[in-house]
């Protein structure tokens, strides 16, 4: 009886010692470049960093990715290219800047498109967002998740903007895609494409007048430094993919993929966890460091909203009618 049960206990513990070594083979020894343009400590830097933890954790330290932060590697644009180059093998972005290279994307930076934060997480983690994502892949692109970025607003160094008038005149740096360039216009104001990483300076030595952004990248950057004014206008929500370049990806095996995929989604979650718990500590902290803040009244953000249509209806054509159609079906589901 004895003798029975330690040849139980030896058949077990040579199972699992089996099932360890089975997993063990399905990961190689890697190290992964992931670059994105939050700096240390905004939510975004602080999901790739649990997006790594969790592929070394589970590979057994077999896969290790080191996160560039700061836009050290360089613009959206550029990282995006090094990426469908195989150069660099991770980001995290702004989904409209993908517009480049699916034109679907673009739906993303459609003003007052979502109403708020939990619709847009039933939009892109749903068939909606997969689709599009999926379209990446002919473009050396893999998307694996979405985070968010939040809802934008707008900052500048020349006076507080309590109307929609206000706006007139300032040159607004923009994320570099037709959208923003059209949508600044509208309002009467300059737009000014500037990668990331070159806001902050131009900011400082004036050579534009404002920005905008959600108050974590506003607070993590400190823009405060160099911006006076913020406005409260939440005009865009931005949902951020999560992408891996398809020459990296072809290169794993099925439990590789499965464990990026599975680290992306748990990430994401814990992403937008802490933006969400980050926002409202981040708008009291630019206050305390001295920006005015003023908040639209509503009867000027539908003034917002009207000026801000035919730019709307323009860029529908351009991101595709079908797309269009289809987000806006889903959002009426959910709104009923």
């Amino acid at each position: 009886m004895k003798r029975r049960l330690m040849m139980k206990t030896l058949l077990a513990a040579l199972a699992v010692v089996s099932f360890s070594n089975v997993q063990a083979a399905d990961f190689s020894e890697r190290s992964l470049k992931l670059g994105i343009q939050n700096p240390k400590g905004h939510p975004a830097e602080l999901g790739a960093q649990k997006l790594a933890d969790i592929v070394s954790e589970r590979s057994g330290g077999k896969i290790r990715i080191k996160v560039f932060a700061g836009g050290v590697l360089g613009g959206d644009q550029a990282t995006v290219s090094a990426l469908a180059g195989g150069t660099v093998d991770m980001t995290a972005l702004n989904s409209g800047i993908l517009s480049s290279h699916v034109k679907e994307m673009g739906i993303y930076d459609f003003p007052f498109l979502f109403g708020n934060a939990q619709e847009a997480d039933a939009v892109v983690d749903g068939p909606f967002g997969k689709a599009l994502h999926a379209k990446l892949a002919e473009k050396g692109i893999i998307g694996l998740a979405y985070w968010e970025l939040g809802f934008r607003n707008i900052t500048n160094s020349v006076r507080p903007i309590t109307k929609v008038e206000d706006i007139a005149g300032l040159k607004l740096r923009v994320i570099p895609n037709p959208i923003n360039l059209d949508w600044v216009k509208a309002l009467g104001a300059n737009p000014v494409p500037l990668a990331w990483p070159e806001v902050y300076t131009a900011l400082e030595q004036k050579a534009v007048d404002g920005q905008e952004n959600p108050v974590t990248v506003i607070a993590a950057n400190k823009l405060n430094e160099v911006q006076k004014y913020l406005t409260l206008t939440r005009h865009v929500y931005n949902p951020q993919s999560v992408i891996i370049s398809k020459k990296t990806w072809d290169t794993f095996s099925d439990a590789e993929k499965k464990l990026f995929s599975d680290a992306a989604a748990e990430a994401s979650a814990y992403e937008r966890k802490v933006s969400r718990e980050q926002e409202s500590s981040a708008l009291e902290g630019l206050k305390k460091a001295g920006m005015q803040v003023t908040e639209l009244a509503p009867a000027e953000i539908a003034k917002l909203r009207e000026k801000m249509k035919p730019v709307i209806a323009q860029h529908a054509a351009s991101v595709g009618t079908e797309t269009v159609d289809a987000i806006n079906a889903e959002l009426a589901k959910l709104r009923k």
